[in-house]
């Protein structure tokens, strides 16, 4: 199984709700705290954003917040978490 995964940083009050959503549907997920200048071109690389939170969910890349809380009440992260 992938592991789910958010590049997030202390300060990010959306990266706060991303946690919240995931632990309310039972979700583990790991924490990658993004505070160095190699930890943000990694987020940039891998998503293409310079913004956090990013949601990895099974290996898929979500997005931040909004697009983690629309692929939920949209259904589409059941289907990735099916996957």
């Amino acid at each position: 199984m992938k592991k789910n995964k958010i590049y997030c940083s202390d300060s990010c009050p959306f990266c706060q709700r991303a946690y919240q959503l995931l632990e309310k549907r039972g979700i583990p997920f790991t924490k990658h705290h993004v505070k160095s200048p190699s930890d943000w071109e990694e987020v940039s690389q891998l998503t293409g954003r310079n913004t956090v939170p990013q949601v990895f969910i099974n290996g898929v890349h979500v997005g931040g917040f909004d697009d983690l809380s629309a692929a939920d009440q949209s259904g589409r992260l059941d289907d990735i978490l099916n996957g």
